[in-house]
């Protein structure tokens, strides 16, 4: 039977939802929107970090594969990887500190030879950095919003002079949404001056700046390799849910004060609805982007329409998040379950791109059973049967690209 080892790390259990904190922030009263006075607490080290319900769901997917033995990230990674030396590790791991800090299981993985699941630690650098990540997608003319980076306040004149208001601030490695609230979103150079500062000093590390897209966002997950890959069903953002007066910003407030679960918001049509020559436009930036960065295997790119109704590259997430639970608000498994996947079926499918990429064997019994035949199922792309069906038992690893 195959070992799988399964690489993440685990939020402390008094950490355990970001939301337990979000809940001390105020609440909406009396019709008017509630946003915090201070920054949020999604700048809790462990925001990115994945709850036990995600950890044991996922354990139990790959199950269905093979034998999975737990490595927590921690400092004991390396030695416990050595000593067990998996067949393959299946890698979630957002990394404990650095700026390259989701690339250091899968460059200990390839120290050690450990064939792994997901994008290069170059990849996973790269993406983490959203100005070098904005860098190449622009030097290969794939469309994101123009951009500069401040390193200290006394940048700003210079960011003024290159970009026009409103513009849009972040902090530059993080993800979660932390350090973005509707802040973030600058018309005057009072505003865009408070807010670098304040993000500055919160997060000590440089702010991207960029020119505001004003259209419609969009949330892309993609499964496969080089020429195979495809894009799942394409999340809408329905900024329409947001509470009268929000800007259409899915950042802190959205996800941890008005998306409540006695009140959840209804942010998300997927698959969304646009017509087909957007959404084939979407698609090729996407994939444009996805090839172009080196993603492998799964990867959520975000993309948002510009005055003109094109689509741009705004972030690229080769970690994307994936609660298992439908009414969490989490968009991979919501585009996997549209087009016909189950939780189960997503994970294990990404692992099967990892595995037969890297040509490490599963186990054909497992396989077998795997695609056996299933009641009500809703339909899939050719391309995803073709990963589970029985034609990928001996000749997957051929037919997918590196």
């Amino acid at each position: 039977m195959i070992r799988i080892g399964f690489a993440y790390n685990q939020k402390p259990e008094e950490s355990a939802l970001i939301g337990t904190e979000a809940a001390r922030a105020e609440k909406l009263t009396d019709g008017e929107l509630s946003r915090p006075d201070e920054e949020p607490p999604s700048r809790d080290e462990f925001a990115e970090w994945d709850s036990k319900a995600t950890i044991d769901a996922v354990a139990g997917a790959l199950s269905g594969l093979g034998e999975v033995i737990r490595l927590e990230a921690d400092e004991d990674f390396p030695e416990r990887l050595r000593d067990i030396r998996p067949d393959i590790v299946f890698n979630i791991a957002e990394g404990r500190h650095g700026v390259n800090r989701e690339a250091h299981v899968p460059a200990i993985c390839e120290f050690y030879g450990i064939p792994y699941s997901g994008s290069d630690p170059l990849t996973l650098s790269l993406c983490l950095d959203k100005a070098r990540t904005k860098e190449t997608l622009a030097w290969h003319g794939i469309p994101t919003a123009r951009f500069t980076v401040v390193r200290e306040v006394s940048d700003i004149a210079r960011a003024l002079k290159a970009l026009s208001l409103p513009l849009f601030v972040k902090p530059i490695h993080e993800g979660s949404s932390k350090g973005i609230t509707e802040r973030n979103f600058c018309r005057t150079r009072a505003e865009l001056e408070a807010r670098t500062a304040s993000l500055l000093a919160a997060y000590n590390q440089p702010v991207i700046v960029e020119e505001y897209l004003p259209g419609a966002e969009f949330t892309c997950a993609v499964l496969g390799n080089g020429k195979t890959a495809e894009v799942l069903p394409i999340v809408g953002m329905n900024f329409a849910s947001l509470p009268e007066g929000a800007l259409p910003i899915y950042g802190y407030e959205a996800k941890w004060i008005w998306d409540r679960p006695e009140n959840p918001l209804q942010m998300f049509d997927c698959p969304a609805h646009i017509d087909a020559s957007l959404a084939r436009a979407i698609e090729r930036v996407t994939l444009d982007a996805y090839r172009v960065l080196g993603c492998r295997d799964w990867s959520r790119i975000d993309v948002r329409l510009n005055a003109a109704g094109e689509p741009n590259v705004v972030e690229v997430n080769p970690l994307p998040g994936i609660l298992p639970d439908p009414a969490d608000n989490s968009c991979f498994p919501k585009a996997a379950r549209a087009a016909g996947m189950s939780y189960d079926e997503l994970i294990q499918s990404c692992l099967r791109l990892a595995a037969a990429r890297q040509r490490v064997p599963l186990s054909r019994q497992l396989r077998k059973a795997r695609t056996a035949p299933k009641t009500a199922t809703r339909p899939r792309s050719a391309r995803l049967r073709e990963l589970d069906g029985p034609a990928a038992k001996d000749s997957v690893s051929n037919r997918l690209s590196a």
